[in-house]
Protein backbone atom coordinates (compact mmCIF):
# COMPACT_ATOMS: atom_id res chain seq x y z
CA UNK A 1 0.00 0.00 0.00
CA UNK A 2 1.58 3.28 -1.03
CA UNK A 3 1.98 6.04 1.75
CA UNK A 4 -0.94 9.22 -0.29
CA UNK A 5 -3.24 5.89 0.04
CA UNK A 6 -2.39 4.81 3.43
CA UNK A 7 -2.36 8.77 4.86
CA UNK A 8 -5.52 9.23 3.51
CA UNK A 9 -7.27 6.39 4.70
CA UNK A 10 -6.16 7.43 8.08
CA UNK A 11 -7.39 10.89 7.76
CA UNK A 12 -11.08 8.99 6.83
CA UNK A 13 -10.57 6.72 9.91
CA UNK A 14 -9.80 10.16 12.48
CA UNK A 15 -12.32 12.51 11.13
CA UNK A 16 -15.01 11.15 13.55
CA UNK A 17 -12.68 11.27 16.00
CA UNK A 18 -11.36 14.89 15.53
CA UNK A 19 -15.06 16.18 15.00
CA UNK A 20 -15.47 14.82 18.46
CA UNK A 21 -12.36 16.54 19.74
CA UNK A 22 -13.80 19.86 18.40
CA UNK A 23 -16.96 19.17 20.70
CA UNK A 24 -15.32 18.87 23.96
CA UNK A 25 -15.95 21.96 24.92
CA UNK A 26 -19.67 21.46 24.88
CA UNK A 27 -20.62 17.88 23.78
CA UNK A 28 -23.51 16.31 23.87
CA UNK A 29 -23.07 13.17 26.58
CA UNK A 30 -24.99 11.22 24.32
CA UNK A 31 -21.85 11.57 21.91
CA UNK A 32 -19.04 8.89 22.09
CA UNK A 33 -15.55 9.93 23.61
CA UNK A 34 -12.93 10.17 21.35
CA UNK A 35 -11.57 7.86 24.12
CA UNK A 36 -13.71 5.43 22.82
CA UNK A 37 -14.10 5.99 19.03
CA UNK A 38 -9.79 5.99 19.10
CA UNK A 39 -10.43 2.60 20.81
CA UNK A 40 -13.06 1.57 17.83
CA UNK A 41 -10.71 2.68 15.22
CA UNK A 42 -7.77 0.25 16.76
CA UNK A 43 -10.25 -2.83 16.70
CA UNK A 44 -11.12 -1.54 13.28
CA UNK A 45 -7.64 -2.14 11.83
CA UNK A 46 -6.13 -2.72 9.36
CA UNK A 47 -2.14 -2.76 10.82
CA UNK A 48 0.02 -1.23 8.17
CA UNK A 49 3.43 -2.32 7.74
CA UNK A 50 5.96 0.53 6.49
CA UNK A 51 9.53 -0.69 6.05
CA UNK A 52 11.95 1.87 6.88
CA UNK A 53 15.65 1.04 6.24
CA UNK A 54 16.97 -2.56 6.37
CA UNK A 55 15.28 -4.52 9.47
CA UNK A 56 13.34 -1.60 11.14
CA UNK A 57 9.60 -0.80 10.15
CA UNK A 58 6.60 1.18 11.42
CA UNK A 59 3.26 0.13 12.03
CA UNK A 60 0.05 2.28 12.12
CA UNK A 61 -2.96 1.44 12.50
CA UNK A 62 -2.83 0.93 16.75
CA UNK A 63 -3.36 4.29 17.81
CA UNK A 64 0.49 5.82 17.88
CA UNK A 65 2.59 4.37 15.31
CA UNK A 66 4.67 1.35 16.34
CA UNK A 67 8.78 1.19 15.71
CA UNK A 68 9.82 -2.57 15.51
CA UNK A 69 13.48 -3.61 14.92
CA UNK A 70 13.44 -7.23 13.90
CA UNK A 71 16.35 -9.19 14.88
CA UNK A 72 18.43 -12.69 15.77
CA UNK A 73 16.98 -12.04 19.45
CA UNK A 74 13.25 -11.13 18.26
CA UNK A 75 11.26 -7.63 17.77
CA UNK A 76 12.46 -4.47 19.71
CA UNK A 77 9.57 -2.30 19.77
CA UNK A 78 8.87 1.48 20.66
CA UNK A 79 5.58 1.62 21.87
CA UNK A 80 3.12 -1.42 22.52
CA UNK A 81 -0.21 0.30 21.02
CA UNK A 82 -3.79 0.20 21.72
CA UNK A 83 -4.16 -3.52 23.69
CA UNK A 84 -7.46 -4.85 21.15
CA UNK A 85 -4.88 -4.55 17.97
CA UNK A 86 -3.02 -7.76 19.89
CA UNK A 87 -4.11 -10.31 16.74
CA UNK A 88 -3.33 -7.91 14.41
CA UNK A 89 0.05 -6.08 15.85
CA UNK A 90 0.78 -10.01 16.39
CA UNK A 91 0.18 -10.30 12.40
CA UNK A 92 2.08 -7.45 11.15
CA UNK A 93 5.28 -8.78 13.46
CA UNK A 94 4.66 -12.10 11.91
CA UNK A 95 5.04 -10.72 8.09
CA UNK A 96 8.26 -9.19 9.13
CA UNK A 97 9.57 -12.53 10.50
CA UNK A 98 9.16 -14.93 12.98
CA UNK A 99 10.02 -14.60 16.53
CA UNK A 100 8.93 -12.92 20.05
CA UNK A 101 8.69 -9.59 21.48
CA UNK A 102 11.62 -9.44 23.89
CA UNK A 103 12.03 -6.06 24.73
CA UNK A 104 9.58 -2.71 24.30
CA UNK A 105 9.97 0.72 25.33
CA UNK A 106 7.54 3.08 26.28
CA UNK A 107 8.01 6.79 24.76
CA UNK A 108 5.58 8.27 27.44
CA UNK A 109 2.22 6.96 29.19
CA UNK A 110 -0.56 8.08 26.86
CA UNK A 111 -2.84 4.30 26.51
CA UNK A 112 -2.41 4.97 22.57
CA UNK A 113 0.66 4.04 22.91
CA UNK A 114 1.20 1.93 26.53
CA UNK A 115 -1.88 -0.03 26.53
CA UNK A 116 -0.39 -3.10 24.78
CA UNK A 117 2.12 -3.52 28.23
CA UNK A 118 -0.02 -5.72 29.63
CA UNK A 119 -0.07 -8.28 26.65
CA UNK A 120 3.47 -7.25 26.08
CA UNK A 121 4.72 -8.42 29.62
CA UNK A 122 2.21 -11.47 29.63
CA UNK A 123 4.16 -12.72 26.45
CA UNK A 124 7.80 -12.13 28.66
CA UNK A 125 8.95 -9.33 27.61
CA UNK A 126 10.54 -6.41 29.16
CA UNK A 127 9.26 -2.84 28.94
CA UNK A 128 11.61 0.25 29.73
CA UNK A 129 9.81 3.15 30.66
CA UNK A 130 10.60 6.67 32.48
CA UNK A 131 9.95 7.25 36.20
CA UNK A 132 7.33 9.49 35.62
CA UNK A 133 5.33 7.45 33.15
CA UNK A 134 5.24 4.50 35.60
CA UNK A 135 4.10 7.14 37.95
CA UNK A 136 1.48 8.05 35.94
CA UNK A 137 0.34 5.21 34.97
CA UNK A 138 -0.08 4.07 38.89
CA UNK A 139 -2.31 7.29 39.18
CA UNK A 140 -6.08 8.06 38.54
CA UNK A 141 -6.34 10.88 35.69
CA UNK A 142 -9.21 12.81 33.81
CA UNK A 143 -7.90 13.65 30.38
CA UNK A 144 -11.03 16.70 29.45
CA UNK A 145 -10.35 16.55 25.67
CA UNK A 146 -10.24 12.82 25.85
CA UNK A 147 -13.41 12.87 28.09
CA UNK A 148 -11.72 9.80 29.99
CA UNK A 149 -10.20 9.32 33.18
CA UNK A 150 -7.75 6.65 33.27
CA UNK A 151 -7.37 4.55 36.14
CA UNK A 152 -4.29 2.92 37.62
CA UNK A 153 -3.25 -0.34 35.33
CA UNK A 154 -2.34 -3.59 36.86
CA UNK A 155 1.25 -3.84 38.46
CA UNK A 156 1.46 -6.90 36.27
CA UNK A 157 1.30 -4.97 33.45
CA UNK A 158 3.52 -1.99 34.21
CA UNK A 159 6.92 -1.56 32.59
CA UNK A 160 9.71 -3.50 34.41
CA UNK A 161 12.46 -1.96 33.76
CA UNK A 162 12.45 2.35 35.43
CA UNK A 163 14.63 4.69 33.85
CA UNK A 164 15.56 7.94 35.82
CA UNK A 165 18.10 9.39 33.21
CA UNK A 166 19.56 8.48 29.58
CA UNK A 167 20.55 4.64 28.47
CA UNK A 168 22.04 3.35 26.04
CA UNK A 169 21.68 -0.18 25.35
CA UNK A 170 22.99 -3.17 22.78
CA UNK A 171 20.79 -5.28 20.97
CA UNK A 172 21.71 -7.17 18.24
CA UNK A 173 24.24 -5.21 17.03
CA UNK A 174 22.39 -1.91 17.25
CA UNK A 175 23.46 0.85 19.75
CA UNK A 176 20.00 2.12 21.05
CA UNK A 177 20.21 5.66 22.76
CA UNK A 178 16.86 6.25 24.96
CA UNK A 179 17.44 9.91 26.04
CA UNK A 180 14.93 12.25 27.64
CA UNK A 181 13.26 15.60 26.92
CA UNK A 182 12.29 17.83 29.37
CA UNK A 183 8.09 18.34 29.80
CA UNK A 184 6.92 19.20 26.33
CA UNK A 185 4.00 16.83 25.22
CA UNK A 186 4.00 15.07 28.66
CA UNK A 187 6.29 15.41 31.74
CA UNK A 188 7.71 11.96 30.99
CA UNK A 189 8.33 12.14 27.02
CA UNK A 190 11.43 9.94 25.95
CA UNK A 191 13.10 9.38 22.76
CA UNK A 192 14.67 6.12 21.33
CA UNK A 193 17.66 6.50 18.62
CA UNK A 194 19.07 3.58 16.57
CA UNK A 195 22.42 4.87 16.21
CA UNK A 196 23.97 2.48 13.14
CA UNK A 197 20.24 2.50 11.23
CA UNK A 198 19.94 6.07 11.74
CA UNK A 199 16.22 6.03 13.29
CA UNK A 200 14.71 8.38 15.82
CA UNK A 201 11.22 7.21 17.14
CA UNK A 202 10.39 10.80 18.66
CA UNK A 203 7.12 9.40 20.20
CA UNK A 204 4.26 12.35 20.36
CA UNK A 205 6.56 15.01 20.42
CA UNK A 206 6.10 14.55 16.25
CA UNK A 207 2.31 14.73 14.63
CA UNK A 208 3.83 14.47 11.25
CA UNK A 209 1.48 16.77 9.21
CA UNK A 210 -1.18 16.63 11.93
CA UNK A 211 -1.61 19.13 14.86
CA UNK A 212 -0.29 17.61 18.54
CA UNK A 213 -2.36 16.89 21.18
CA UNK A 214 -0.52 19.02 24.40
CA UNK A 215 -0.91 17.37 28.10
CA UNK A 216 -1.49 19.83 30.49
CA UNK A 217 -3.12 17.63 33.06
CA UNK A 218 0.53 15.77 32.97
CA UNK A 219 3.02 18.51 32.62
CA UNK A 220 2.78 19.40 29.07
CA UNK A 221 2.67 23.07 27.30
CA UNK A 222 2.98 24.42 24.11
CA UNK A 223 6.76 26.16 24.99
CA UNK A 224 7.39 22.34 26.07
CA UNK A 225 6.40 20.90 22.70
CA UNK A 226 8.50 23.33 20.76
CA UNK A 227 11.79 22.58 22.95
CA UNK A 228 11.30 18.79 22.13
CA UNK A 229 11.11 19.83 18.28
CA UNK A 230 13.90 21.30 18.40
CA UNK A 231 15.76 18.69 20.41
CA UNK A 232 14.36 16.26 17.78
CA UNK A 233 16.17 18.71 14.84
CA UNK A 234 19.10 18.76 17.02
CA UNK A 235 18.94 14.59 17.41
CA UNK A 236 18.67 14.68 13.68
CA UNK A 237 20.67 15.29 10.15
CA UNK A 238 19.13 15.21 6.60
CA UNK A 239 19.50 11.01 6.18
CA UNK A 240 17.99 10.11 9.74
CA UNK A 241 14.32 9.01 9.27
CA UNK A 242 12.07 10.03 12.33
CA UNK A 243 9.54 7.73 13.57
CA UNK A 244 6.77 10.28 14.51
CA UNK A 245 3.80 9.71 16.95
CA UNK A 246 1.26 9.86 14.76
CA UNK A 247 1.25 10.43 10.61
CA UNK A 248 3.64 9.42 8.01
CA UNK A 249 7.07 8.34 8.43
CA UNK A 250 9.27 11.99 8.82
CA UNK A 251 12.53 13.16 8.33
CA UNK A 252 14.63 16.34 9.36
CA UNK A 253 12.66 18.44 6.97
CA UNK A 254 9.51 17.84 8.14
CA UNK A 255 10.11 17.67 11.42
CA UNK A 256 11.33 21.74 10.93
CA UNK A 257 8.44 21.82 9.66
CA UNK A 258 6.13 20.83 12.13
CA UNK A 259 8.48 22.98 14.18
CA UNK A 260 7.62 26.30 12.76
CA UNK A 261 4.07 25.45 12.91
CA UNK A 262 4.34 25.33 16.49
CA UNK A 263 6.09 28.66 16.68
CA UNK A 264 3.66 30.66 14.02
CA UNK A 265 0.41 29.25 16.02
CA UNK A 266 2.08 30.44 19.23
CA UNK A 267 3.15 33.37 18.53
CA UNK A 268 -0.59 34.47 16.99
CA UNK A 269 -2.74 33.02 20.01
CA UNK A 270 0.04 34.87 22.22
CA UNK A 271 -0.57 37.95 20.72
CA UNK A 272 -4.21 37.93 20.62
CA UNK A 273 -4.69 36.49 24.24
CA UNK A 274 -2.43 39.90 25.63
CA UNK A 275 -4.70 41.52 24.08
CA UNK A 276 -7.51 40.54 26.66
CA UNK A 277 -9.21 38.39 24.00
CA UNK A 278 -11.22 35.67 25.44
CA UNK A 279 -10.39 31.38 24.51
CA UNK A 280 -13.77 32.01 21.89
CA UNK A 281 -12.95 35.09 20.30
CA UNK A 282 -9.12 33.97 20.12
CA UNK A 283 -11.03 30.90 18.08
CA UNK A 284 -13.53 33.05 16.44
CA UNK A 285 -10.13 34.69 14.88
CA UNK A 286 -8.72 31.69 13.25
CA UNK A 287 -4.99 31.94 13.86
CA UNK A 288 -4.29 28.49 12.60
CA UNK A 289 -6.14 29.39 9.46
CA UNK A 290 -3.03 29.69 7.10
CA UNK A 291 -2.05 25.86 8.64
CA UNK A 292 -5.55 24.37 9.11
CA UNK A 293 -5.41 22.91 5.17
CA UNK A 294 -1.86 20.99 5.90
CA UNK A 295 -2.45 20.33 9.74
CA UNK A 296 -5.54 20.70 10.54
CA UNK A 297 -7.31 17.49 9.18
CA UNK A 298 -6.66 14.73 11.54
CA UNK A 299 -7.77 14.22 15.12
CA UNK A 300 -6.99 17.62 16.51
CA UNK A 301 -8.54 20.62 14.46
CA UNK A 302 -7.66 24.44 14.53
CA UNK A 303 -10.26 25.14 16.98
CA UNK A 304 -9.07 22.78 19.41
CA UNK A 305 -5.27 23.24 18.96
CA UNK A 306 -5.63 27.29 19.31
CA UNK A 307 -7.72 26.15 22.98
CA UNK A 308 -4.69 24.07 24.32
CA UNK A 309 -1.99 26.75 22.68
CA UNK A 310 -4.24 29.10 24.59
CA UNK A 311 -3.78 27.52 27.71
CA UNK A 312 0.22 27.58 28.02
CA UNK A 313 0.16 31.30 26.91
Amino acid sequence: MDATHSASRRQRRWSLVGALCVAVMGASPALPSPYSDINAAAKAGPITVHRLRGNFSMLDGSGGNITVMAGPSGFFLVDTGIAVSKGMILGALRSIQPGKIHMAVLTHWHWDHADGDGWVRAAGASIIADKTAVARLRQTIRVVEWEHTFTPIPSTALPNIVITGDKTLKVDGETIRIRHYQSGHTDNDISVYFSKADILSAGDTFWNGQYPFIDYATGGSINGAIRAADANIAMSTARTIIVPGHGPVGDRASQIAFRDMLVGIRDKVKALKAKGLSLAQVQAAKPTAAWDTKWGRSVISGKLFTALVYRGV
